[in-house]
């Protein structure tokens, strides 16, 4: 926790006017100062080592790393850090993914504007914040088993992400710092665990369950 009066947050999304609404909802309140903004994944984890903020305030769906897999390098570099998602996604698997990454805390876009408020508070206290708003949803899948991609590991779930938005095996490499044919061996597992031919019924059971959107 940061020794000023102020609780401090790095803002990470792709688009300049939602950072823009995120930063005067934050900078107009009396005891929360916006530090940083970042645009992508990369410039996020740069700027947390720069600034070293009290919280990270981060979407999940950007160019680049992704959501996730900033969280991962994050919480990797300081297990300390203390990271709320705002994202529009509200899937059970997406919210689960997110917090298993290490993010303490998850709203969605949703929500009302105070509760950012509340919940930046929160985390930074070392608190965990979930957005009522999705908690039976989350509940109710964990007790019924109802998630078809709990079978997956966190690198098979990034894999599986990434192929269903369309991006190719060299590239995926590229962004989770492995081999490509790390990535293929990935891609068969994953395949396999789900029962899917092809990549058509990949891409469907990820829209499914909320992973990209349509």
């Amino acid at each position: 926790m940061s020794r000023s009066k102020h609780i401090t947050a790095l803002l990470v999304d792709d688009h300049p006017v939602v950072r823009d609404g995120y930063r005067r909802l934050i900078d107009n309140t009396p005891d929360l100062q916006v530090i940083a903004e970042a645009n992508d994944g990369e410039e996020a984890c740069t700027l947390y080592n720069e600034h070293n903020p009290d919280v990270v305030v981060l979407d999940l769906s950007m160019p680049g790393i992704g959501g996730l897999e900033t969280i991962r390098r994050i919480k990797a570099r300081d297990a300390d850090a203390r990271i709320l998602v705002f994202s529009m996604h509200d899937s059970k698997v997406m919210i689960t993914r997110a917090m298993e990454a290490g993010a303490a805390g998850y709203l969605t876009k949703q929500s009302a504007a105070g509760q950012m408020v509340d919940a930046i508070r929160q985390v930074a206290e070392g608190k965990p914040f979930l957005d009522q708003a999705v908690v039976p949803d989350i509940v109710h899948s964990q007790l019924t088993g109802e998630d078809p991609l709990a079978k997956l590991s966190k690198r098979e779930f990034q894999v599986f992400r990434n192929l269903a938005e369309g991006r190719p095996v060299v590239e995926i490499a590229g962004l989770l710092s492995i081999s490509p044919k790390t990535v293929g061996v990935h891609q068969t597992h994953i395949m396999k665990k789900l029962s899917l031919r092809n990549g058509a019924e990949l891409t469907r059971l990820a829209i499914r369950c909320g992973v990209i959107q349509p």
